[in-house]
């Protein structure tokens, strides 16, 4: 996996939707003022928030708040994606973009206008597109990587399509997909159960085997499961009610109550002493401190094997 030091990573889905414009810049500042860097944020974002049918929003927040903030671009580092975004508002996933490279390329330009920068730091194929060959999407990535983007990788994408990518890439001599993003939280889903958000792909032995033997880094979203862990009205889904989850949260609970921190902070925790680095989705600036404070909090092997055990 890559070497660097774990991240909290911000996720800006719901900005400039759910989350207004007053309440967003002030998430950012003081993201970036606890040292946060990482703004993770897709083309599509929201659509199914906004009247409009369309995304967008929330890369024009952060255009704007960029804008607002002369040097902030130098403080941050801006990851978005490509394929989900509607080409006809209210027609998903009818008409979403796809991942040729015709797709690739106007979504980005897209983005940097949106974004009012110009280059990302890195893009992500936001999930599979079977109906293009890998080989017009890898090199769409790898022409974009040597000007506007600085880093590739692969959202909610198979461990064996990545590899194959990746030895495309290294065919075509091209930029390879070097980051995967993939749904991971503490607790877990039945086994063999279907997830009811559509497009979403559980990280899984295989791809952490891929990232560790192929230096990749590895982001996980849905990190905190909504709020799910500290709220009552945000109970898990149904696919999650089995006698593991049980175990799981009873332990958590305990680990929490040993090292004195909260349970949002001990599942970060848990995930970055495996060099994941959690993306935080947040409505509120309390949300966002809460989380960063996970950076200092340490579980050692006790505390990971507590947990292997229950799960």
């Amino acid at each position: 996996m890559n070497t660097t030091d774990p991240q909290i990573v911000l996720g800006t889905m719901d900005f400039g939707t759910r989350v207004d414009r007053e309440r967003a810049f002030a998430i950012l500042d003081s993201f970036v003022a606890d040292g946060g860097a990482w703004l993770d944020t897709a083309n599509c974002y929201a659509f199914w928030n906004d009247p409009s049918g369309v995304g967008g929003a929330s890369e024009r927040l952060i255009g704007a708040w960029l804008r607002a903030r002369p040097g902030a671009r130098d403080a941050v580092r801006i990851a978005t994606k490509v394929r989900q975004n509607q080409l006809v508002p209210h027609s998903w996933p009818e008409s979403a973009e796809g991942l040729s490279a015709h797709a690739v390329h106007a979504g980005v330009k897209e983005s940097l206008g949106r974004l009012g920068v110009d280059r990302i730091d890195l893009l992500w194929a936001h999930a599979e597109d079977r109906t293009v060959p890998l080989e017009e999407t890898v090199g769409a990535f790898g022409e974009l990587a040597q000007g506007t983007v600085l880093r590739v990788g692969a959202a909610n994408h198979a461990a064996w399509r990545v590899e194959r990518a990746r030895s495309l890439a290294r065919e075509q001599r091209v930029e390879p997909w070097t980051a995967l993003q993939l749904r991971h939280s503490l607790v877990q889903p039945r086994p063999l159960t279907p997830l009811a958000e559509a497009g979403h792909r559980m990280l899984t032995a295989e791809d952490m085997d891929l990232a560790r033997s192929e230096g990749l880094a590895v982001w996980s979203y849905s990190a905190l499961m909504w709020g799910s862990y500290v709220r009552a009205d945000k109970p898990l889904p149904p696919t999650y009610d089995h006698p593991g989850t049980s175990r799981v949260l009873a332990v958590l609970d305990d680990v929490a109550g040993e090292i004195a921190a909260t349970r949002n902070q001990v599942v970060l925790a848990w995930l970055m002493r495996q060099g994941i680095d959690p993306i935080v989705g947040v409505s509120r600036v309390e949300q966002i401190e809460e989380a960063l404070a996970a950076r200092g909090v340490r579980l050692d092997d006790e505390h990971m094997a507590r947990f292997a055990e229950a799960r």
